[in-house]
């Protein structure tokens, strides 16, 4: 019986890690250019730090078997947050940091079993900014990210927007006890549900309207500014949207806003954002963020230092986009260096040495080899573009 890996993670062959370096080291150059910092955080860290002060549930966790709760990290940002007001907290604000690695997020399959999906992950941290320029700063270096990654224009790569404070403007007609399930409501887009709460009559028509409600921003805006009149929140996405739409133009991304949009981890308490791309058979978000001040509050900051915000790129849903650009291999002139029957290993070890000494990548064969001609046949089946013969 074939041994397989946990249902969810995967074996990647080199050329998908080869790609996935590529990506990531494509992302850095951006992310460093911009004036962040890397940082590593733990794969494994305490239940209270992962579940984010409640903003994570803990089913979504990889729990470890431990003296404490201790489990995998669902995502980069809680870890990073709960270094930012520790150990770097007397670091001079606005604190930027990025970071990448591997997440594990626990899924129920279809047999109805665990599943753990294992993705590599790449992302900024933007701390002590409380104010919309830093929404300005990380939705700019978002755009830019993602042109350096050079997606298809064929990937109808779309950004979609919402925030936290225009939830709250929808939900306050609602009474509190109902607000959550109105919520749930409104992020499913279950129209059902509404008609089944006890809500007025003109409030469940008003939700209606608000589900159906997304798509071009300045026609989203001018529609809530009808309903809710003048509103900080209103003027602030219309800031962003003003600055983003002739990037977003330019890159061939379509700029989407939608009132009722929550993602799922419960992380956010202001903009929040996802990239979106066609997939083979739907939609693959393969970047996600927006401001998360709760979170750091829960760790224990105040004032200025209680203010981040953040996105990441999934590298491995980048990767396996339908017509993703294949990257170029990092390392394309490869020897290989072959000895005959009158040479020996020694000999071409030495040789091997010689070859790198110079930068040049080069590889052993470490079977004796007949002649030139079994040489040249070796070096097409191991995908190098030339061999080295060492006849004696």
């Amino acid at each position: 019986m074939a041994l397989q890996p946990a249902s969810g993670a995967r074996d990647l062959n080199p050329q998908q890690v080869e790609q996935n370096q590529l990506l990531r080291q494509r992302l850095a150059e951006v992310f460093c250019r911009w004036g962040y910092e890397e940082v590593s955080p733990p794969l494994v860290e305490r239940m209270d730090t992962l579940k984010a002060g409640g903003g994570i549930d803990s089913a979504d966790i990889v729990r470890l078997v431990a003296d404490e709760p201790l489990g995998l990290r669902p995502e980069l940002t809680a870890s990073i947050a709960r270094a930012a007001t520790t150990r770097l907290a007397e670091r001079p604000r606005p604190l930027r940091l990025w970071s990448s690695g591997t997440v594990f997020e626990s899924r129920i399959s279809d047999e109805g079993g665990q599943r753990i999906e294992e993705k590599l992950h790449s992302g900024v941290e933007l701390f002590g900014s409380s104010h919309v320029s830093g929404e300005l700063e990380l939705l700019s270096l978002l755009l830019d990210a993602l042109e350096a990654l050079k997606l298809q224009p064929t990937q109808g790569t779309r950004l979609l927007i919402g925030h936290a404070a225009l939830m709250g403007l929808i939900l306050e007609p609602v009474a509190p006890a109902l607000r959550e399930q109105v919520k749930e409501a409104l992020v499913s887009f279950d129209r059902l549900k509404l008609e089944q709460l006890e809500l007025p009559e003109a409030l469940v028509k008003r939700l209606k309207q608000q589900i159906d409600l997304r798509g071009q921003p300045d026609h989203v805006l001018e529609q809530e500014r009808r309903l809710f009149g003048p509103q900080p929140v209103l003027s602030e996405l219309e800031r962003l949207f003003k600055h983003l739409e002739p990037i977003a133009e330019r890159l061939g991304v379509s700029l989407q806003l939608d009132p009722s949009f929550q993602p799922h981890f419960e992380l956010y308490d202001g903009l929040v954002f996802q990239l979106v791309c066609e997939g083979t058979s739907a939609p693959v978000v393969v970047a996600r963020g927006g401001r998360y001040d709760r979170v750091l509050k829960r760790f224990g900051a105040t004032g200025p230092q209680a203010a981040g915000l953040g996105f990441s790129f999934c590298l491995d849903d980048i990767r396996d986009l339908p017509a993703a650009e294949q990257l170029p291999s990092a390392d394309m002139d490869k020897v290989l260096v072959t000895y005959g029957p009158k040479s020996s290993l020694e000999k071409a070890l030495a040789r091997q040495q010689d070859l790198h000494r110079q930068g040049q990548t080069a590889v052993l064969e470490l079977d004796v080899v007949s002649g030139e001609q079994e040489a040249a046949a070796l070096q097409v089946a191991k995908g190098c573009n030339s061999f080295a013969w060492l006849s004696d």
